[in-house]
């Protein structure tokens, strides 16, 4: 079976209808972990399981500002990859954020509306879905970044209340931890699919 993975509010739920397959694994991160674990709550005939990462049903109203600081801080247009590049670092993770970006006028600039973006995690950030979590009962891996990612407090709060849920740990990554140790993303990944 294929593996979707919903990221950025992506309505998984209808390609699982579309490709007419299911129940799948689901995974997402970020924001994109949010709307996995909501599916997974709300339908969960669709998910036979759940991997989130950088994700808690905790809310978290400062996040909203903290990502709008910093998309503001972006110095759009970008001339080119290189400027791009010196902007974001030349790192695995500022290639993939310069790699996102699209070609517009001959400049380059975000793949997204900064705004909506700030939006859809406003909607996210206002209220706890702890409740919600709680209704996901299918295998669920919960990731953390080691640094400076989702506190271990709250990751142990969900494991603990979602009946089929365990945790692992990307340790020296931030955020995207997929961009910062893919190897050991793709390890933790492939031990919870292994299983």
């Amino acid at each position: 079976m294929p593996v979707l993975h919903e990221q950025f509010g992506v309505p998984t739920r209808h390609w699982i209808k579309r490709l007419g397959v299911g129940p799948e694994i689901v995974i997402g991160q970020s924001l994109g972990g949010h709307t996995a674990f909501l599916l997974a709550a709300r339908r969960p005939e669709l998910v036979r399981a759940l991997v989130v990462v950088e994700v808690a049903p905790a809310a978290d109203p400062g996040a909203p500002a903290t990502v709008a600081k910093w998309l503001r801080s972006w110095p759009v247009p970008f001339a080119s990859r290189d400027e791009a590049l010196g902007f974001f670092g030349y790192t695995t993770w500022g290639r993939a954020w310069a790699d996102g970006l699209e070609r517009r006028d001959g400049s380059l600039w975000p793949a997204f509306d900064a705004d909506v973006m700030v939006a859809a995690l406003t909607e996210s950030a206002e209220r706890s879905y702890w409740d919600e979590w709680r209704r996901v009962a299918c295998r669920t891996l919960v990731v953390r970044a080691g640094d400076d990612g989702v506190p271990e407090g709250l990751v142990d709060r969900m494991v603990a209340e979602a009946p089929n849920a365990h945790s692992a740990v990307v340790a020296d990554a931030g955020h995207d931890l997929h961009l910062h140790q893919p190897e050991a993303w793709r390890s933790v990944l492939e031990e919870f699919l292994d299983e």
